[in-house]
């Protein structure tokens, strides 16, 4: 049986590190900042149980909410091409943090960045400006 990216890099406890990083940097991320609620830990446990599924780990999010629909659940939220390259800077520099390297970090970026770019949902002058 071939390994799942998710067990080649470490499984729950790699996704969990990974999570807590990328967290800790949207937090503070004055792009991300007004997208996010305050109290970040639901959005950090959803996180972790689809991260943990999409790198072919247990389908842990579709058990809890089923499936991820992901595009239509972000929809709510202004998710500019600005944004989205700041979440993916934010989860390269956590995926830094843990030291995730090599063939199995260039295949989530990968994939990541798709998705990043999937949700993307107003131009950066469609959203609405906060300060």
């Amino acid at each position: 049986m071939i390994d799942s990216p998710y067990e080649k890099i470490g499984g729950e406890e790699t996704i969990g590190r990974l999570v807590d990083a990328f967290y800790a940097r949207v937090m503070k991320h004055e792009d991300l900042i007004p997208i996010f609620p305050r109290d970040i830990l639901p959005v950090r446990d959803k996180q972790f149980l689809f991260l943990t599924q999409f790198l072919g780990g247990p389908p842990l999010y579709s058990n809890a909410y089923g499936h991820p629909m992901l595009r239509a659940r972000h929809m709510p939220h202004e998710i500019t091409p600005k944004r989205a390259a700041a979440w993916l800077s934010c989860m390269r520099e956590a995926m830094d943090e843990i030291g995730l390297a090599g063939e199995m970090r260039s295949f989530i970026e990968e994939r990541l960045t798709m998705t990043a770019q999937h949700m993307v949902n107003r131009s950066d002058d469609e959203a609405k400006r906060t300060v």
